[in-house]
């Protein structure tokens, strides 16, 4: 379920606005499970960035999801993290998808920064990346995850 999100600066030099959601799993039955959605940021962005999953038990987490566009609007970043940095989560399954642009790069990682621990990135053969999506790769994801980014850029538009 998403909640509100609200507005803040741009983040690093090439953001030229960015939006964060919050977001949390939701606990029910054997597999909860969890959509969170941020599109557009402005009127001219046509991105869109979706993430969803299943997991094993249920820990009613907190999870946010920000998406950034480059100043002329030809990338964005989508962000989807723990603040707490580690989930507790046991993931079975996980997708994020962008509509509106194509993935230039991906990145997936089992702990998020957080004090002072950094960033752990998944080992590359655990999830797959195409054109438009990061998932889970089945029977190599070992069910953990706490930070998805992705990097895509425009799609060129057809006359």
């Amino acid at each position: 379920a998403a909640l509100p999100s609200r507005r803040r600066g741009g983040e690093g030099a090439v953001m030229g606005a960015a939006a964060v959601s919050r977001c949390s799993s939701d606990e029910g039955g054997s597999s909860p499970s969890f959509r969170c959605t941020r599109s557009p940021l402005t009127e001219g962005d046509k991105y869109m960035c979706m993430f969803t999953y299943a997991s094993q038990g249920g820990t009613n987490e907190q999870w946010q999801m920000s998406l950034g566009t480059s100043e002329d609007h030809q990338h964005f970043t989508c962000t989807i993290w723990r603040p707490q940095g580690k989930s507790y989560l046991y993931f079975t399954q996980f997708k994020a998808e962008v509509r509106g642009a194509e993935i230039e790069y991906a990145m997936a990682y089992s702990k998020a920064a957080f004090e002072r621990e950094s960033d752990v990135p998944l080992k590359t053969e655990e999830y797959e990346v195409t054109k438009t999506a990061v998932a889970h790769r089945p029977g190599a994801f070992k069910a953990e995850l706490s930070k998805l980014v992705i990097v895509a850029k425009a799609s060129r538009t057809e006359l």
